[in-house]
């Protein structure tokens, strides 16, 4: 199992209620997607964070990751939502299984 956490740094001109509207769109369209599991999002409760915005999601595998990165809902999100409210981001990756080898997840 593979954990994805992506953080994102909030343009400095947006507002409480546009955090507030980019944590309710991440939740509709990746409900939808079947390979994100355990989906979350949400916003820094610390200010000073960098990282206001973050969202995370289980996959079985790094191809079902890969196939999540190609869904639609996903690319809708990035273009509307990512790009448009925030001044970038970073991805982490964990393996989650126990002595599993990270290289086959």
């Amino acid at each position: 199992m593979v954990h994805y956490i992506a953080l994102y740094r909030i343009s400095e001109d947006k507002s409480d209620e546009d955090l507030e509207e980019m944590i309710r769109v991440s939740r509709t369209c990746f409900h939808r997607v079947n390979e994100a599991h355990n989906f979350r999002s949400g916003r820094s409760i610390d200010r000073a964070n960098p990282y206001g915005f973050f969202i995370s999601a289980d996959f079985e595998s790094c191809d079902k990751l890969a196939m999540f990165r190609e869904d639609p809902g996903y690319l809708r999100f990035e273009t509307e939502i990512v790009r448009a409210h925030t001044l970038g981001g970073e991805e982490h990756l964990y393996e989650t299984d126990p002595g599993k080898d990270p290289k086959y997840s």
